[in-house]
């Protein structure tokens, strides 16, 4: 039921009741102003957008609170990351912020002065993804009628070039890796993150088999804590073991139990990554002459040197645990030219057969007609 009426101060006073019965009113100078505003609310309960003013005025802040406080599903890491992008950049702009008083505009202000700031594109769109997802549940409990950061212009991500190290490159960096040579050799030719390199044991070491299985990965947090849990997209694989690593793996492991860690940090301990880059990784790489090589781009080397050897990529995306072919093509494109060079050959050598079969089949018959003739 909805109403407007003029109060003795000149003012016009429209209102309504919600389908709780709940009344809601709001005045203005002029009655077409009262009379916009009722058919905006009649619309919007027609149509299922209606929300009470009142759900919408929670601060985002604190609605930031409650959105990650049920994520309960969340790794450690990936909280970490919530957590980082909410205090660093979403809450210094809007905790103090109604819901319901976000617009698209302010948003786009916002992301836009987070790349003047330099913020590079990926972290944008990080930051403005957890924007977006607290802000998408507001709108299924309710508070909001649409999400106000959706459809906002975010910054073009360009990727990265990708460096691939060659098997010469591989056998230089370990030389001069010290304590950490098998290390390289065995991330560059298994393709393996530095978390599941990590958490491997010797366990799932198996020699005769020359494959190791990768069932388990440890991250470490921003504050030091540990996060052990599933490879990445939850796929555990087994990773083949190039013959050459087998006797190296064999020394190294002898005397170990089934529940140590095969690559132990110097005091038993996890293998930290930012540890090993500061011990020796960094300055190994300087000294073969491979500045800027990171752990992770053994990985993508790994890749490299499996297509090279001849890998299709269905064997390649095993070996890396992608969860589709399609992910290690988007990430390794490049790496496949050549078997599209071979595609290309081998087309053009089975057209030359036909050619030349259909050719020598023709000659063949008008001869056969010629003689008979």
């Amino acid at each position: 039921m909805a109403s407007i009426a003029k109060r003795d101060n000149g003012q016009w006073r429209a209102r309504y009741r919600d389908a709780a019965g709940k009344e809601h009113a709001r005045h203005f100078p002029r009655k077409v102003d009262a009379q916009r505003w009722l058919d905006g609310v009649t619309s919007a309960v027609v149509t299922g957008s209606y929300v009470d003013p009142k759900a919408s005025r929670v601060l985002v802040g604190d609605w930031a609170r409650q959105w990650l406080d049920g994520k309960a599903n969340l790794k450690p890491s990936t909280r970490d990351r919530y957590t980082s992008a909410l205090t660093t950049h979403v809450l210094p702009r809007w905790a103090t912020t109604r819901l319901g008083d976000i617009t698209h505009a302010e948003v786009q202000a916002w992301v836009s002065a987070l790349v003047a700031s330099g913020l590079a594109p990926a972290s944008v769109h990080k930051v403005h993804r957890v924007l977006s997802m607290l802000l998408a549940l507001a709108v299924k409990d309710g508070r909001l009628a649409r999400n106000p950061a959706v459809g906002i212009d975010l910054p073009r991500v360009t990727r990265p070039e990708k460096r691939f190290l060659d098997a010469r490159q591989v056998a230089d960096l370990a030389e001069v890796a010290g304590p950490g040579a098998l290390v390289v050799q065995f991330l560059a030719y298994t393709g393996l993150r530095w978390g599941e390199l990590a958490a491997l044991r010797v366990e799932r070491v198996d020699l005769m088999r020359r494959r190791v299985h990768i069932a388990e990965s440890v991250t470490e947090l921003n504050d030091g804590r540990l996060d052990w849990g599933m490879p990445k997209s939850h796929e555990r694989r087994w990773v083949p073991i190039p013959r050459f690593l087998v006797e190296r793996l064999a020394a190294h492991l002898a005397g170990r139990s089934p529940s140590d860690l095969v690559f132990p940090s110097p005091n038993g301990e996890v293998l930290r990554v930012r540890n090993a880059r500061r011990a020796w990784f960094d300055r190994a790489a300087t000294e073969a002459g491979l500045d800027g090589i990171t752990p992770h781009e053994l990985r993508h080397t790994a890749a490299s040197l499996a297509v090279s050897a001849g890998a299709n990529v269905k064997a390649v995306q095993r070996m890396l645990g992608h969860a589709k072919a399609s992910m290690t093509l988007d990430v390794y494109a490049d790496l496949f030219d050549d078997d599209l060079e071979a595609v290309a050959e081998r087309l053009d050598l089975l057209a030359r057969r036909a050619d030349s079969l259909r050719t020598e089949g023709g000659v063949h018959a008008i001869g056969e007609r010629a003689t008979s003739a």
